[in-house]
């Protein structure tokens, strides 16, 4: 019998999930004991402690839940922060989480006490009450899930914007407010102000969106290298004189057969699934919105060797499109009546904008913002504008620390976690859950699958995988951020690892034909991987058969077809290709020996050439 005390640093949704699947897996022969530390007074993570208003969810609530605790039906797609986190509440106490968690517990320090077998000391600060209390414990293992947004990251390379560490003061007027997205709550601080929004990704379009409806009397949204918009619901289309108002989320449109479920390593490899979709994408794009930048993005274009879902991550909080677009929009009236993309009546009707502009290269010393010159569009409109901002927003993204870890513990990093960005090879009593971002899809379903594959290190139940990573997005090593994956490869490849991938016939089996239809057109649910496997739950039937069977249902039938049978019988056919040719290259493998059994006796190198 084996008892194995876990300690879980986090309680946002990687933590909880963390804690449940280590209760529910726990068994006489192999006991897990966890516990769960949280530092705030609550749990919910960044969805309680960073949001703000009118801030909601870009993934679907079909994909964001976790397996086997859904939302009802009759709920929205998209769940507003403050129901996401009532929805972690009731996941908390329908599973019985809540005497295994201890609220108002910072952790200072984790020392490692021991390589073989694994022990670690957590030590532990209390901080509800004005006497705090400090004690430590000891455990096996260490489930890190603090998450990727917590420590914030401010711009270091625009000067004039902070005082500087030599006594330079900053170059804004006295009483401008410059704050990380993180205090930003509401459209009140942006009232009546200049606003000055630095960053492009999904946070900064929020906030760009609210200070113009919140009353701004300028709005300035500036970006690194472009970004690559996206609406979270496909819908408001119009080709031919029908419309299309299927009110569809995006990141559930990715069928799995042939496309992340029996695809074969070498079209994995290849990533030739990713291109081709790009390639379709920006096709359809145009012929709908006018534009393959993006859907209906007119400007802030990502360069071209950047520009598709191999590559980074979707922009999905589309509500400030209109709003950047209306100083570039110029679709002929022609292709509008051939087709077009609708946007909310009550944005197209409002006569502010959103200027986007290049990143700052400085603050002069009179307060007004020095553009850098990109040679785009918004950089020769911006050329000679005055930008004098009375509150610059910082929507730079948040940075990785781990200053409880001992120094000299030798603790990695989740950049150096080797097996499946989970743990270091050789250390599996440490894990890091949550700390992996999906191009498109949602973090919270990803550190489910990863809790599961990381008590089958601890179990021993499988050994550390070893086959490559191919569901890592296409970013370079130098990359700012280079923790992307695809969220579909990358759960396919969990479920492969742990066992928990169904085979289609095993499927209709025990499931029948329903069971197996959504498996195939849907995209990577986290349900999907309960059916089977060492994981089973009990309500995963029942789950698929009916939300994954509606989701999957209101694409229609012409959905279902360009979405669904078309690629899968597309991508079938190159995996098919890919198989026969592992075969032919299999069985030629005598005679590749042979011959160059014969070229190493005629003293020939590698090229027929003689050495």
């Amino acid at each position: 019998m084996v008892v194995q005390r876990v300690a879980i640093v986090g309680g946002g949704p990687a933590g909880l999930v963390a804690l449940k699947s280590l209760l529910e897996q726990s068994t006489p022969e192999h006991t897990f004991e966890p516990i769960l530390f949280e530092q705030e007074p609550d749990i919910g993570g960044t969805f309680r402690w960073r949001g703000y208003d009118n801030a909601a969810l870009v993934s679907s609530k079909q994909l964001t839940s976790f397996s086997d605790f859904r939302m009802p039906l009759s709920h929205a797609d998209h769940l507003t922060l403050p129901e996401y986190v009532e929805y972690l509440k009731a996941y908390a106490t329908h599973f019985k989480l809540w005497s295994y968690i201890r609220l108002s517990h910072r952790v200072e320090r984790i020392e490692r006490l021991s390589s073989s077998p694994p022990s670690h000391r957590v030590h532990l600060e209390t901080t509800s009450s004005s006497f705090p209390h400090v004690y430590s414990i000891d455990v096996d293992s260490l489930a890190i899930c603090t998450g990727l947004h917590v420590v914030p990251s401010l711009p270091d390379n625009i000067a004039g914007l902070f005082p500087t560490a030599f006594g330079k003061k900053s170059s804004l007027p006295e009483g401008t407010k410059v704050f990380h997205s993180s205090e930003y709550k509401g459209r009140h601080q942006l009232k009546g102000k200049r606003v000055l929004v630095l960053g492009s990704g999904e946070t900064g379009m929020d906030v760009a969106y609210e200070a113009v409806k919140g009353g701004a009397e300028e709005v300035v949204m500036c970006h690194r290298d472009g970004f690559l918009s996206f609406p979270k619901v496909l819908s408001n289309f119009t080709l031919l004189g029908q419309s299309f108002d299927g009110n569809l989320p995006i990141d559930g449109l990715i069928t799995n057969l042939f496309e992340t479920a029996y695809v074969h390593p070498w079209v994995a490899a290849s990533h030739i699934r990713w291109f081709i979709s790009d390639f379709v994408v920006k096709r359809v794009l145009w012929v709908l919105t006018g534009t393959t930048a993006g859907c209906n993005q007119w400007v802030g274009e990502l360069p071209a060797e950047r520009l598709g879902r191999a590559y980074v991550f979707l922009n999905k909080s589309a509500k400030a499109q209109p709003y950047i677009n209306k100083p570039y929009y110029s679709r002929s009236r022609l292709l509008r009546l051939i087709s077009s993309y609708s946007d909310p009546p009550e944005d197209v009707s409002d006569p502010r904008s959103i200027d986007l502009a290049p990143w700052p290269e400085r603050i002069d010393s009179n307060g007004r913002v020095v553009f850098r010159e990109n040679g785009r569009k918004e950089s020769d409109r911006m050329r000679g504008r005055v930008v004098k901002p009375e509150v610059v927003v910082c929507c730079t993204g948040y940075r990785q620390e781990f200053g409880f870890f001992d120094e000299m513990g030798g603790y990695a990093t989740p950049r150096e976690a080797d097996v499946r960005d989970l743990v270091k090879r050789g250390d599996e009593s440490v894990a890091f859950l949550g700390f992996v971002r999906p191009g498109v899809g949602a973090i919270p379903p990803i550190a489910e699958m990863q809790a599961l594959l990381w008590i089958s290190l601890l179990t021993q139940h499988i050994p550390a995988p070893t086959s490559p990573p191919h569901y890592r997005l296409l970013q370079k090593p130098d990359a700012r951020i280079t923790y992307g994956v695809d969220h579909s490869a990358y759960m396919s490849q969990l479920a492969r690892d742990i066992g928990a991938d169904p085979g289609l016939l095993e499927l209709y089996r025990i499931f029948g034909l329903k069971v197996l239809f959504c498996y195939a057109f849907g995209a990577a649910f986290p349900t999907f991987y309960r059916l089977v496997g060492p994981y089973p739950s009990a309500t995963a039937p029942r789950i698929v058969k009916t939300e994954i069977w509606d989701i999957i249902m209101r694409r229609g039938l012409l959905g279902n077809l360009a979405m669904g049978l078309i690629p899968m019988i597309f991508y079938g056919w190159i995996n098919a290709l890919a198989w026969v040719l592992e075969k032919v290259w299999i069985a030629l493998g005598p005679l590749r020996k042979a011959g160059g059994k014969a070229a190493r006796a005629a003293g020939l190198g590698w090229e027929g050439r003689k050495e």
